[in-house]
């Protein structure tokens, strides 16, 4: 088996999708783990104005209108979280993101405070972080956010990891990259997109250019520049399709070096590291 059929078995990619199949699949595993848990209300979630956050925010809020619906109450919610820098560039497409969900509870908390705060006490102690690394304590800084706000609620929070990201490691270890449910598992950038569209979303959001937007010496540096190759090409890949040799190779060595994101942490009988 080629390295490439082992990546498709293992985050689970198809080749094609019905969108209105995958649709109901996500809401069912959320109402599911929902109703299997009787003390949790609902879910948390980040919006950051992009496609992954849009679709399964937007998802979120069907499987609480359901659960609400068919147990004849308003119990369940959906909390939809600002988690802005200061002020963010993209602000128009997180309130249209917004409008769009129409989520049950919107919080907005201002993490430029926090993290900055962090990076103060660092330095004060003798450790200087890069720009690269003050990204990640955004990153990390939002997720503890989310999971104040879901103890507080007694939901859980969900993820927004997708194939693509998946494949490429391209998230905050325990960032961005931990969460309790990630509905998307499964999809890539394409099929995320094809959901969007049978939901209606208004196009600028899932045909936006995807950018994690934390380092500030780059911002809104476009992920298909810091990946070294374009989601048209993981996702053609993910599909099983011929990609270019180069594109192959860089694809791969981001998947092998990004292994242990995929991992849970590493204890002594563990050896796919080595």
């Amino acid at each position: 088996m080629s390295l490439q059929q082992q990546i498709i078995e293992a985050l689970k990619v198809q080749p094609s999708i019905d969108p209105q199949a995958e649709i109901r699949k996500s809401i069912d595993f959320m109402k599911e783990y929902i109703e299997k848990n009787t003390f949790l209300n609902g879910f948390v979630l980040g919006i950051s104005g992009g496609q992954d956050s849009t679709l399964v925010g937007k998802l979120a809020q069907m499987a609480v209108d359901e659960l609400n619906e068919e147990q004849n109450t308003d119990h369940f919610k959906f909390i939809a979280v600002r988690l802005p820098y200061g002020t963010q560039f993209d602000e128009d497409d997180c309130q249209d993101a917004l409008d769009y969900i129409q989520p049950s509870t919107i919080y907005t908390v201002d993490i430029k405070n926090a993290v900055d705060a962090s990076e103060k006490s660092l330095a004060k102690a003798g450790v200087i972080i890069s720009d690269y690394t003050k990204g990640n304590e955004k990153a990390r800084e939002r997720m503890k956010v989310q999971y104040s706000i879901a103890a507080a609620h007694s939901c859980i929070v969900l993820g927004t990891d997708q194939a693509a990201e998946a494949l490429t490691g391209f998230y905050t270890k325990f960032g961005d990259g931990g969460a309790d449910l990630m509905p998307i598992f499964r999809l890539n950038k394409r099929q995320g997109r094809e959901i969007l569209k049978a939901l209606n979303c208004p196009e600028h959001l899932y045909n936006k250019v995807p950018t994690a937007d934390l380092e500030e010496n780059r911002p809104a540096l476009p992920d298909e520049v810091a990946l070294g190759v374009s989601y048209g090409e993981i996702d053609d890949y993910l599909e099983g399709k011929e990609v270019s040799v180069k594109s192959q190779e860089q694809i791969e060595k981001l998947y092998l070096r990004s292994a242990h994101k995929r991992h849970m942490p590493i204890t002594v009988f563990d050896d796919f590291w080595k």
